[in-house]
């Protein structure tokens, strides 16, 4: 058990150091917990309320009292910006989170089990793939509505076939492994050999993935917002921003700038995380 335990810390120093050498992954998580803490602080760091009308300075250009200027409505940017986040990146971490808890539990039996439910779980994942993603996502709001909520059930169910499919790849390969055979013959229970040793040996994908699903929700949800099928006036929602300042694009272009940087930057940043992430847990890139 000490043995067991000493090589799992080794393993982790390893994972540690192989990211930390990865500088665009170093830099874009360093930006995604500077954007987590305005989010968690965004009470304390707005300078002002982020609903508040003040059409007197409406369209107001970035001066030391607005550092980003206001919209038509005299409502200050960077406060909407800074509560914008919220949704951004809860809706971002709530899809991939209800997707692949979802997908990783079917591909999970899917895979292990095989038969019958293996092949039903691929015809539908096969389905799912074969609708155009952002037109199968507006159709379904469409029907159910435009919130926030219902942007999060609609990209969890359209997502979950992707992890479905991952987990149900890794776990046809570990099956056959010596040491899931070896506890088979002792008299593990399916359930024990798939929650103990497969599904833990299968989850590293599932993180790397994640990784890259976080910044496909966000711009899904910005595009819905740009769509109005996203956030509903007045929330601050940086695609619904976007979507509020493309009327008066030659008129006040930071209207849609400082959203569409936004956007840019977090989606970017979650993508150099992942980056980093993937050398540094895959065993050939690691070195000692």
């Amino acid at each position: 058990m000490i043995e067991g335990a000493v090589a799992g810390g080794l393993q982790r120093s390893r994972v540690v150091r192989a990211f930390l050498r990865n500088r665009l992954g170093v830099a874009g998580g360093t930006v995604l917990l500077v954007c987590l803490g305005s989010a968690l602080l965004a009470p304390h760091l707005a300078p002002y309320d982020p609903y508040r009308l003040d059409l007197a300075h409406a369209f107001q250009a970035p001066t030391w009292r607005h550092l980003l200027g206001t919209d038509n409505f005299g409502r200050d940017i960077l406060s909407r910006l800074i509560y914008g986040s919220r949704i951004s990146l809860l809706v971002g971490v709530v899809v991939v989170v209800f997707a692949g808890s979802l997908g990783t539990a079917l591909g999970l039996l899917a895979g292990y089990l095989g038969g019958w439910l293996d092949l039903a779980l691929m015809r539908v994942v096969e389905i799912c793939f074969a609708f155009p993603f952002l037109v199968l996502v507006i159709a379904i709001i469409a029907v159910l509505g435009p919130n926030v909520v219902n942007v999060i059930w609609v990209l969890g169910l359209v997502n979950w076939p992707f992890y479905a499919r991952l987990v149900r790849s890794h776990v046809l390969a570990l099956r056959g492994r010596e040491y899931v055979e070896v506890a088979r013959a002792l008299g593990a229970s399916d359930a024990r050999i798939m929650l103990r040793h497969i599904l833990p040996n299968s989850l590293t994908p599932v993180v790397v993935a994640s990784t890259f699903g976080i910044p496909q929700a966000i711009l899904a949800l910005a595009a819905l917002g740009f769509l109005g099928l996203g956030a509903q006036p007045p929330t601050p929602e940086w695609g619904a921003m976007v979507s509020a300042g493309r009327e008066f694009i030659f008129q006040d272009p930071w209207l849609i700038t400082w959203p569409g940087v936004c956007i840019a930057l977090v989606v970017l940043s979650f993508n150099f995380l992942g980056d980093g992430m993937r050398d540094a847990l895959d065993p050939r890139a690691q070195r000692v």
